[in-house]
């Protein structure tokens, strides 16, 4: 199962963005609501979420975490995402952060080693990971994070590929006319 979460104050172009993408590709992704079934994003969207946090409770293949302030933090509060961090570890998941939210996993020492990109300012929360300064995107390992809304299409892209399905991802790209190389380009060797 893929699991997007949602908190008050999400960036909804980085949670919807990689959830039309995954979907696009015949992926079943649920979002799910962190402070509540109805969630209002960042910029005053609201968004109705598939389930609420105590039923996500299927294996979890991709978990990813939308940036946006305060939703990032709100995230970074719950003990509801401790819970699905642990179960998405558990479970050998890749999991995918995007803009602030990079800085919940780099508090909880997940990006040790990793190289990792986060909105800019959020650089010093990411504990022991190699900062990319220079790339939008990144996958290091179980990792995907991404640098902000501009990134949110290269970011579910790189998300897809990260799920081992490149191939889908690049006939996605060209049908939206996006460059894939960039989504690509940052995937570990």
């Amino acid at each position: 199962m893929i699991y997007v979460l949602l908190a008050d104050g999400f960036e909804e172009i980085e949670a919807l963005a990689p959830v039309d993408i995954l979907r696009r590709a015949g992926k079943t992704v649920k979002t799910v609501g962190i402070t509540g079934a109805a969630v209002c994003g960042a910029h005053g969207i609201s968004v109705q979420a598939d389930i609420l946090s105590e039923e996500a409770n299927e294996r979890i293949d991709l978990l990813i975490l939308p940036g946006g302030m305060p939703g990032a933090t709100n995230l970074d509060q719950s003990p509801a995402v401790d819970k699905l961090l642990n179960k998405a570890i558990e479970d050998g998941a890749h999991i995918g952060a995007i803009c602030a939210a990079p800085f919940i996993l780099g508090k909880r020492g997940l990006l040790q080693g990793k190289e990792a990109i986060c909105y800019p300012g959020f650089e010093d929360e990411l504990l022991g990971a190699c900062v990319c300064s220079d790339k939008r995107v990144v996958t290091s390992g179980k990792f995907t994070t991404a640098v902000g809304m501009g990134a949110a299409c290269e970011f579910g892209l790189a998300l897809l590929a990260a799920l081992g399905e490149q191939e889908k991802a690049t006939e996605i790209a060209e049908a939206a006319f996006l460059s894939m190389p960039n989504a690509l380009a940052c995937r570990e060797q």
